[in-house]
Order: structure tokens, then C-alpha cells, then sequence
């Protein structure tokens, strides 16, 4: 995640960072990952460096590949590493026991993984730059192209391979797409070979960037390193509105931050009551309203009266017992038993509200009242003194 001051200046290092040219994290680009590993000798007792490193390719997309060569390799450099189809150009993002520890969190057979060629030279690096430069025409076009064949996909992004002999289009759709066409058409207009990789929403959210509706820049395309599945049942446990406006993100999906709280409430709503019927009491049926979870305390209101009353847990679990006994309190809270926590500012109740309401309407009298006495001192222009 950059920083918004990082300029860089002609020397390389970010004019705004006050760190002598280096984050804190670690970088300036998407999922940096800051090696808190990397003075640490838990790799090298006796020389030995473990094989496997992280590079990054674009959009904050990356892969793990073999050392087999025993490269001196520091985080930052430009490798060029072995592809399906010939090779690509990436930089080192991660290597020593955080890749160790990556590789056996994300279960990867290391069978499966390819090699490092070599360290990037200047002939790589501008084969490299040339393939970039081709990316955005290349987008362009290829919308063109599928709006021409009228079908039904989002294409996101495109990137070139690092040697420019192929090109990968992200695209979304929600069906299945027959794009045998426009891979024909791709391949005859830019003389390269084509992959078309489909990706999800919440992908293209991230590849794409944004700032959310909490004024920071989208989790996904920052830090968050893999997506869990959300549900509406998130917000309920949080007493969120069920408003599809509120809880979806840019990508249309709901907010991957809704799971962030989660734990936490679903340890917190243990010690709350399940109220699924009203209370019922001498003065009537009394219909949950709300339940503030930390401070546990379960608001009820009378039918056809717009005041809350605010009632501890433990209240509430003796009127149920009574209930099922067939019996009925005199009223809802017995304050003789039970004392409400103190409020801390969170919440007023109605006869707060009410006296804030008075307060404020005897404060607009007051300055009306000073106005007018004002304007009735105020002597008028237009009387002559005798």
C-alpha cells in the first residue's frame, strides 16, 4: 500500500517517507508483505538458505519458484523466472522461513514448482517494459473486439508475458462464455499466443483498486491476502440492517470486513437470551426493539408507545421463566434488584431525547427573545431628533 507523500525523486527514494527511503512495511506496492524474518538466522546456522522465494508479478499477483542455482538474491530483485510456455520477469517479495512457512500454510506441492532462470539484466528488463507499454492499446482493442461479437463478459485486465510471446485477459462473466472467436481474432491482431483466465468479482475488485465507503483503500487490493466466504448472517449477528446498499462493496459482493468482528460478537451473544416471543406483563406485550451485545442489555417496548425501556439479561431470563410458569410481572424492570450499568455516552434513551429537546427549544427562545430586544433598542434611521 503507497504512501500518499511517496514521490520518488531522481535518486529513486520517496521524497515524503521518513523512514531514509523505505516503508515501514516494507514497500510501496499492493500486498506488500513486511519479513520480520530477515536479520533473523533461523535458515543459515550452518550456510545453508532455504531454495524457494516469492515473486511478484503484477497487480500484487504472486508465485513461488526454486533457488536451484543458489542466486544471491535480496528482496526487490528482478529475476527472470520459468513459465508454462517460456519465461516471465518478476521481483523478490518474500524469501527465507516466511516462504517456508507460506508454502506449507497454503499446502503447495513442491513438485510443481518451477525454477529460477537468473537475475534480470537490462536486455531482459527492456524486453520487458516493451511488453508493458502494449497492455493498455491491447485492452482497448480486445473491448473493441468482444463488443463486436456481443458477448456476454467483463474483460479486466491484460498482462504480457516477460519474453512478449503471450498475453493473459482476466474477464468476468456470470455464465459460461464461448470466446473461440475472440481468441482467433486476438491472436491474428497481436501475433501472440492467448490465455483467457477468468476471475471473480472480488479479483477484479482487487486488481482494479478503490477507496471504500470507511475512506481507506480496498482491503483487497492492499493486503488481504485470500477471500473467505461472507454472509448476510454476519450482519444479523452484528445487528447490521440487511440493506444490500450498505453491506456490498465495490465489487457487488458483501464487505470481506464484516467477517473482521465477527468472532468476537458470536463469543459476546452467548450470554444474551433468544427472544422469540414478546414479553408479557400486567401493563402488556413488550416487543424486542434492540439489544446492545457488550453492554447486555436488551431494549423493549410496549405496543402503540414509542418509548424504550432498557432491561438487563438477566431481567429478561426471569421474565421468560415466569412466563413459561404462566405468570406475569408487574412490569418490566425491577430496578430494587437489578441496577442498569452506567451509560457511558453510547446511548439515550427517550427521556433524555426529550429533555435534550427542551433544552435546546428554551435555548432558541432565549435568542430570539435577545434579537428582538435588539431591534426594538435600535433607533430608526428615519426620525429626526427634536
Amino acid at each position: 500500500m503507497g504512501c500518499t507523500n511517496c514521490s520518488t525523486t531522481a535518486d529513486g527514494k520517496p521524497a515524503g517517507c521518513k523512514s531514509n527511503g523505505y516503508c515501514t512495511s516494507g514497500g510501496c506496492e499492493k500486498k506488500e508483505v513486511f519479513d520480520w524474518l530477515n536479520f533473523m538466522s533461523l535458515d543459515g546456522i550452518d550456510g545453508f538458505k532455504y531454495p524457494y522465494v516469492e515473486v511478484r508479478f503484477k497487480n500484487g499477483r504472486k508465485s513461488y519458484f526454486e533457488n536451484k542455482d543458489g542466486l544471491t538474491l535480496t528482496k526487490g530483485d528482478w529475476v527472470v523466472v520459468n513459465v508454462q510456455g517460456g519465461h516471465h520477469v518478476g521481483r523478490v517479495s518474500l524469501q527465507g522461513e516466511l516462504v517456508r512457512a507460506q508454502l506449507k500454510k497454503n499446502k503447495v506441492n513442491k513438485k510443481e514448482i518451477r525454477e529460477v532462470y537468473r537475475k534480470a539484466t537490462n536486455r531482459d528488463l527492456d524486453r520487458y517494459n516493451e511488453a508493458k507499454k502494449k497492455e493498455t492499446s491491447t485492452l482497448y482493442k480486445a473491448r473493441k473486439t468482444i463488443l463486436e461479437l456481443k458477448l456476454q463478459m467483463k474483460l479486466s485486465d491484460v498482462e504480457y508475458q516477460g519474453d512478449g510471446t503471450k498475453a493473459t485477459f482476466f474477464y468476468s462473466a456470470e455464465e459460461r462464455v464461448d470466446f473461440r472467436e475472440l481468441i482467433k481474432r486476438l491472436a491474428s491482431e497481436f501475433k501472440v499466443r492467448i490465455e483467457m483466465k477468468q476471475v471473480s468479482l472480488r479479483y477484479e475488485a482487487g486488481f482494479l483498486g478503490g477507496v471504500g465507503s470507511c475512506g481507506r483503500e480496498l482491503c483487497c487490493s492492499t493486503w488481504l491476502p485470500e477471500f473467505r466466504s461472507v454472509s448476510t448472517s454476519a450482519a444479523r449477528y452484528q445487528n447490521l440492517s440487511i440493506n444490500p446498499a450498505k453491506l456490498s462493496g465495490q465489487c457487488g459482493r458483501l464487505k470481506c470486513c464484516l467477517n473482521y468482528e465477527l468472532d468476537t460478537y458470536l463469543s459476546e451473544l452467548k450470554g444474551i437470551p433468544e427472544v422469540s416471543e414478546p414479553l408479557i406483563t400486567k401493563k402488556g406485550e413488550a416487543f424486542l426493539q434492540k439489544t446492545d451485545i457488550f453492554k447486555k442489555i436488551m431494549y423493549f417496548g410496549y405496543k402503540g408507545e414509542t418509548s424504550w425501556y432498557p432491561i438487563p439479561t438477566k431481567r429478561v431470563e426471569e421474565i421468560q421463566e415466569l412466563n413459561k410458569q404462566g405468570k406475569k410481572p408487574e412490569n418490566l424492570d425491577d430496578r430494587k434488584e437489578y441496577e442498569m450499568p452506567e451509560r457511558s455516552g453510547g446511548y439515550l434513551e427517550s427521556s433524555d431525547l426529550d429533555a435534550l429537546d427542551k433544552k435546546l427549544n428554551t435555548k432558541n427562545k432565549r435568542r430570539k427573545r435577545k434579537k428582538n430586544k435588539r431591534k426594538g433598542n435600535k433607533p430608526n434611521a428615519n426620525h429626526k431628533k427634536s
